[in-house]
């Protein structure tokens, strides 16, 4: 292992049917600022910043653990997007009224956490999570 991690950049790359649509909900409603716009005559990119990224690596049985204390039941693909927010419950709200469909409303879960879970354009689903321990 080098002194260096030999990753610097975790980005997520999202391909919409409408990215108007998208770039309306993740920039405008979420509020990720829009750090370059790389569109040209052959498509249309943007990049949003997210803040810090790690890669939260699950098995199947933890993921349906985090399914029934998040939703009552499984519910996610292989990638979820989790996003770290100062208050889960009115950003939950800020979204659902920006176009996102709430899945389940902020629960509070073992590791101390308050969690909501959306689905938001995309086809991701996200949850967001307000660490209460802090």
């Amino acid at each position: 292992m080098t002194d260096t991690a030999p990753v610097r950049e975790l980005r997520l790359v999202v391909t919409v049917p409408d990215y108007d649509e998208a770039v309306r909900f993740y920039r405008d409603v979420l509020g990720l600022p829009e750090l370059a716009d790389f569109s040209s005559p052959d498509g249309r990119v943007m990049l949003l910043g997210a803040g810090r990224a790690t890669i939260e690596i699950v098995n199947e049985d933890q993921a349906a653990f985090i399914d029934r204390v998040e939703v009552g039941r499984r519910v996610a693909g292989h990638i979820r997007v989790g996003l770290e927010v100062d208050d889960a419950a009115a950003t939950t709200k800020l979204l659902a009224d920006g176009g996102a469909s709430v899945l389940a409303e902020p629960t509070r879960t073992p590791w101390d956490s308050l969690n909501a879970r959306l689905d938001a354009p995309g086809d991701l689903q996200l949850t967001l999570f307000t660490e209460l321990g802090n």
